[in-house]
């Protein structure tokens, strides 16, 4: 969990209580997938089961020295079959305005901007909700 929680840290503009990561994992275990390269976790995603038929993803970061490697992309890949096998029919995310990068991998993978929600991070930034219809 320790790597976890610095991978955030270190790749995250939010700071999150450490404490939420257990929390997170312990509410829905399936929700929480990692990726490791020589034993290191390089990357994560984590996600949640809101209601039987929607989830949300709260955190995806990937060490910046592994990114551009579908890393990203197979950890999506892989809640999404979590998702599938769950029967859940929307999942949604929040991605800062101004993180083109984010918003086009996320719409490369189905998701579509539903709408922009104002001051959303602690910084004071602006969010887009993104959704995905399964």
């Amino acid at each position: 969990m320790f790597s976890v929680i610095k991978l955030a840290s270190e790749t995250l503009t939010e700071r999150y209580n450490p404490s939420l990561f257990n929390y997170f994992y312990e509410t829905f275990p399936e929700g929480f997938i990692v990726a490791e390269k020589a034993h290191k976790i390089i990357g994560f995603l984590i996600g949640v089961k809101i209601n039987p038929e929607y989830a949300k993803i709260l955190m995806l970061a990937v060490s910046k020295y592994h990114r551009k490697q579908s890393i990203g992309s197979g950890l999506l890949n892989q809640f999404l079959r979590v998702i599938y096998i769950e029967k859940i029919k929307r999942i949604e995310l929040e991605v800062r305005t101004n993180n083109k990068a984010a918003i086009k991998f996320y719409q490369k993978h189905g998701f579509k901007i539903k709408e922009k929600k104002r001051e959303f991070y602690q910084s004071g930034e602006d969010a887009y909700t993104m959704i995905k219809e399964i």
